[in-house]
């Protein structure tokens, strides 16, 4: 039996009103494939088990990297002194 999208939105609700979840997520990925071209019945015997939404910014070379936050409070370390650089403070030993 193929499904309109309204019979498959009322079922999502329904679903997801009695707290079924998955349910309302099948139901929900039936509907984006409907509306992304696909016939009923091939939305119905789809594979979704992998489906899964593209997060905003996400497109792009490196972006989908998250950025990662500093603790609240933490300074960056003070940066090292240019005329002291590479110094050892142990004496040199010359053989």
């Amino acid at each position: 039996m193929a499904e309109t999208i309204e019979s498959l939105l009322a079922r999502m609700d329904a679903a997801a009103q009695a707290l079924d979840f998955e349910e309302a997520k099948r139901c929900r990925d039936r509907i984006n494939l409907i509306r992304g071209g696909a016939t009923a019945r091939e939305a119905e015997h789809a594979d979704v088990s992998g489906l899964q939404r593209q997060q905003p910014g996400a497109m792009g070379l490196g972006t989908n990297h998250q950025r990662r936050t500093p603790p609240p409070g933490w300074q960056p370390p003070a940066k090292p002194d240019p005329m002291t650089a590479g110094r050892s403070r142990r004496p040199s030993r010359k053989a």
